[in-house]
């Protein structure tokens, strides 16, 4: 495998690992809110990131969070002599639009 195609199998693994999202969902009392994902690798996946998403879900009545995960990371791709991880962050919240 020359080291361009290795460059390129490496960018294109680093980039699958991250994951951003707003879904709809239901909350225990009934009401809906919306499920925010930013988990990733890459630099541009932050709480960051979360927070203008919720931002946008919302709009200008804002939002309260209902419940936010912790940020823990873990190595995490892999190889020979596992020369491609990332450290992956975990990163999610849910929201109810005020």
């Amino acid at each position: 495998m020359t080291m361009l195609a290795f460059a390129a199998f490496i960018g294109v693994g680093v980039t699958a690992c991250s994951t951003s999202s707003t879904d709809l969902v239901h909350l225990p009392d009934g009401q809906s809110g919306f499920a925010v994902n930013c988990s990733g690798s890459g630099s541009g996946s932050s709480w960051a990131e979360c927070y203008q998403r919720a931002g946008d879900a919302c709009g200008a009545s804002g939002y309260d969070i209902v419940s936010k995960d912790n940020d823990d990371g873990a190595a995490a791709g892999g190889g020979v002599s596992n020369i491609a991880t990332a450290n992956v962050k975990s990163r999610s919240m849910v929201i109810r639009c005020k």
